[in-house]
């Protein structure tokens, strides 16, 4: 392999090929520690700070170690990304011709089977206008290779078509289908298995890891690698696969999937009819308990019994694989819902949550990381954990990633932190403005809020206002329109008003507005240049302590004696927060300010923390020179 510093030098391939490519000693350091842990088959943990260039310095080395690796990103945008310009760019300037694959979750490929089960419905119907877009799907799959059902245009997985010919893992057929042998997700996986580099998101990934699917094939079993961007998701994403997740939409589903399976293979529904509405009583309890706060354990236990006389009495009707499918997924909703039920309280967190009409109950197992250590360790692969935020500061370790690490059970493995090459020195100011009361304090909302009018005038807009509940988020929002009656000079664009995405793409156009979110706009969004130039975060972002599952937890850490604030909220929040700083600085050449209304960042000695695990950048408690830092911005 050619040296690391070599090819990203300024005479190397990247350089020579990639206009705009400028050589970065973070970068270097970053991919010369990824083709060691590729290269050894170790746990790497690498937090490379914004403006890194991580995804260069971990495509550089898996592509040249002539392995066959999977990327996994958070998010499908992400994977899009990756597979149609950051792979071909990185590649082509190498010189490293790589198979690619792009593998997408089961409900983004078109299901053959349950569109002629569609098809069939409507012509047994007797629909007379037959619906446009049914028809441009059935002509589309008569020449889509992929099957993935992005290429329709104007189609999304909002339109209620989309689940009636797309498949789940509770309803797909498997290797019992009749279109098994065209099958576009078997499709997919093949091709996937046959790629050098198979792009996946984290979802995917831990499906595969966690939820092994007969019939279509082991995606990592003979995968070299694994290098996951936007690591410091897995935790959480982690905690939710390796529990369990049970809702009566589920229930109704095979209950209504029951049926229709029987009829179309000539059974009666008079077989199954009194096990069918025992469920469907057994459901109806089952909210009454959640509303009237009564013995929730009973009323799921109830479910649990009716499900499997029904899962009973549907199998013994029919031999069809239709019917045994259903059968066989009430049986695993029972078994599901029955470890929710019986679970203890260090096992894990129940959680409910009901609108009246339907409810979803679940566990959340407190303590993930021997399972997760030992799916790690079932393979002989490198597995590469990278993020802008993966340690906390720590006055006797430096970076400290005992946080991540622990959850994971990865405390054993090579820790790297890369601090950002930008300049915050020069390019940010820190303002804390004085005088704020306490968050819990009444109308600290308004406080907030008051302190944050004269930086928005200043700044003429160009702003994000990051909040840590929708509550503060639906406050302030009506606070700044307020204050402004009407007559602000700039947009206001609110988090809940219209899609994520066409808020961002307004807020880039426009070039000054304000725009007000909460946590999905914490990370993950990127606007370089003059359209961002101000970033307000109401509070330091500590989960509700009235949350379940933080209740959950934290009361789980203290029976086994450990310090919950500090061992487990605190970290959290730490790294909640380097994500919401990070949405600034996003090049080289942007500048702006960023304020913390929250007074424990200097009233507390947990302060210390947060302030140490940001960048290095002045700060301010004066509002004058806050004011005047924001007016030359503009």
């Amino acid at each position: 392999m050619q040296a690391i510093e070599d090819i990203f030098g300024p005479a190397g391939p990247l350089a020579r090929h990639l206009p705009g490519f400028r050589p970065r000693k973070a970068q270097v350091r970053m991919a010369g520690a990824v083709a060691a842990a590729l290269e050894a088959r170790r746990p790497l943990l690498v937090e490379a700070g914004t403006g890194t260039g991580k995804t260069f310095a971990y495509l550089v080395p898996a592509l040249f170690a002539g392995l066959r690796v999977l990327v996994s990103t958070g998010t499908r945008t992400l994977q899009d990304q990756l597979y149609s310009k950051d792979v071909p760019l990185v590649a082509g300037a190498i010189g490293i011709p790589a198979k690619v694959a792009l593998l997408k979750g089961r409900s983004n490929y078109l299901c053959t089977y349950r569109l002629k089960r569609e098809m069939a419905q409507g012509a047994l119907e007797g629909v007379a206008v037959r619906d446009p877009l049914m028809a441009r799907i059935e002509s589309w799959a008569l020449v889509t290779r992929t099957g993935d059902l992005a290429d329709v245009t104007g189609f999304n997985e909002n339109h209620a078509l989309w689940p009636r010919i797309t498949s789940t893992r509770d309803n797909c057929l498997g290797t019992r289908c009749s279109e098994f042998t065209d099958c576009h997700v078997v499709a997919a996986r093949r091709e996937a298995q046959a790629a050098d580099l198979v792009i996946v998101n984290h979802h995917l990934l831990l499906a595969d890891l966690t939820l092994k699917e007969d019939g279509f094939g082991d995606l990592l079993g003979t995968a070299d690698a694994v290098i996951l961007d936007e690591a410091h998701q897995i935790p959480d994403l982690a905690t939710e696969f390796f529990g369990v997740q049970v809702s009566s939409q589920q229930m109704e589903n095979a209950l209504a999937e029951g049926r229709a399976a029987l009829l179309r293979t000539g059974g009666s529904l008079a077989e199954i009819g009194t096990a069918a509405r025992v469920v469907e009583a057994a459901i109806s309890a089952v909210l009454a308990a959640i509303a009237s706060r009564a013995d929730l354990e009973s009323a799921s236990l109830a479910v649990v019994s009716a499900l499997r006389d029904y899962a009973t009495t549907l199998a013994d009707t029919s031999s069809e694989p239709a019917v045994e499918q259903v059968a066989d997924r009430a049986e695993k909703l029972a078994a599901a819902l029955e470890r929710v039920a019986l679970c203890t309280d260090d096992e894990g967190a129940r959680t409910n949550e009901s609108n009246g009409r339907s409810f979803t109950l679940g566990l959340l197992p407190f303590d993930i990381s021997e399972r997760f250590r030992g799916l790690v360790d079932a393979r002989p692969a490198a597995w590469v954990f990278t993020s802008a935020t993966l340690s906390v500061a720590s006055s006797s370790k430096g970076a400290d990633f005992s946080h991540f690490a622990s959850r994971l059970g990865l405390t054993d493995a090579e820790a790297l932190r890369i601090a950002s090459p930008f300049d915050y020195e020069a390019q940010v100011l820190l303002y804390l403005p004085a005088g704020m009361p306490e968050p819990t304090a009444p109308g600290y909302g308004d406080a907030v809020m008051t302190a944050c009018v004269p930086l928005l005038e200043a700044s003429g807009g160009g702003a994000f206002i990051l909040f840590t509940s929708h509550r503060a988020l639906a406050e302030g929002a009506a606070l700044l329109r307020a204050r402004w009656d009407g007559a602000a000079l700039v947009p206001i664009l609110v988090q809940g008003e219209g899609p994520r995405e066409k808020l961002l793409r307004d807020f880039r156009e426009h070039g000054n507005a304000v725009l007000l979110g909460t946590a999905s706009f914490w990370e993950g969004v990127d606007v370089k240049g003059e359209a961002l130039r101000l970033v307000v975060i109401d509070k330091l972002p500590f989960a509700s302590p009235d949350d379940a599952l933080t209740k959950a937890r934290i009361a789980h850490l203290q029976r086994r004696g450990e310090n919950a604030f500090r061992d487990y909220q605190l970290p959290e929040a730490v790294l909640a927060l380097k994500q919401g700083v990070g949405r600034l600085i996003r090049s080289e050449t942007d500048r702006g300010m960023i304020v913390i209304a929250d007074p424990r960042l200097l009233s507390k000695g947990y302060g210390r923390t947060f302030r140490a695990s940001l960048p290095e950048m002045p700060v301010t408690q004066d509002r004058d020179e806050a004011l005047r830092f924001l007016r030359k911005l503009r």
